[in-house]
């Protein structure tokens, strides 16, 4: 069996920054069913479909082919073959893209476009239901949480590195009813799987968080190799 880890938890808790590192160090491929949500919301945004057409929406979600590239330096995503990377982190895709996420259809047609791309030697699947409802049978499923003001701070600088201006506030405020809109949802809400390792990254840095997340590992797979 290829063997799967997945990280789940809210935005901003630095489940992307994680997934690459250990993708990095595993030599493994990577999932962000984040982007994949958002590379849509960006799509059906494009052809000015609305939210309201649900055939129009699923007939979107069945064309969009993302592929997640990486170099070792860069990593950036392909929608149908054109690099999407910055233009998928505005708030209002990611709005956009949790709106969609709450449709039980939708999350039909991407489930198995999550699921093809688990390949050898393995995967490292990043989102919101990986380890819940994606790879419930994953070998390793590790849970995100970190403050919802600690989590607006990061998010605040990312987009600034980006070149987007964003107002801390408002932020805050999306990300929490982001929270409530993905937690409470019907099809899928996030939630830790019952077998999952929680992972509280307020106050930690990237390589902190690395380093816990590969002990876990190493208790699961042996020693890695740097």
């Amino acid at each position: 069996m290829i063997p799967v880890i997945t990280i789940d938890g809210p935005g901003g808790t630095g489940k992307g920054s994680l997934s690459l590192r250990l993708k990095r160090t595993l030599g493994w491929f990577m999932l962000d069913s984040g982007a994949l949500y958002r590379a849509l919301a960006f799509s059906v945004s494009e052809r000015d479909v609305s939210s309201q057409d649900e055939k129009g929406l699923l007939e979107v979600a069945r064309s969009i082919n993302v592929e997640f590239l990486d170099d070792g330096l860069q990593s950036s995503v392909l929608l149908n073959g054109q690099d999407i990377s910055n233009l998928i982190r505005t708030e209002d895709i990611g709005t956009l893209a949790s709106k969609l996420a709450a449709s039980a259809s939708i999350r039909a047609v991407l489930l198995q476009k999550q699921r093809d791309f688990l390949k050898s030697p393995g995967l490292v699947a990043d989102g919101r239901d990986m380890g819940t409802t994606v790879f419930p049978d994953a070998a390793l499923k590790i849970f995100l949480t970190a403050s919802i003001e600690e989590r607006s701070l990061r998010r605040l600088k990312q987009l600034k590195e980006k070149g987007i201006t964003a107002r801390l506030a408002r932020l805050s405020q999306e990300i929490a009813e982001r929270d409530n809109r993905d937690s409470k949802r019907e099809e899928s809400p996030m939630r830790p799987a019952k077998d999952a390792e929680i992972l509280d990254t307020t106050g930690l840095g990237l390589d902190e968080v690395v380093s816990l997340a590969e002990k876990l590992i190493e208790t699961r797979f042996g020693k890695l190799q740097h």
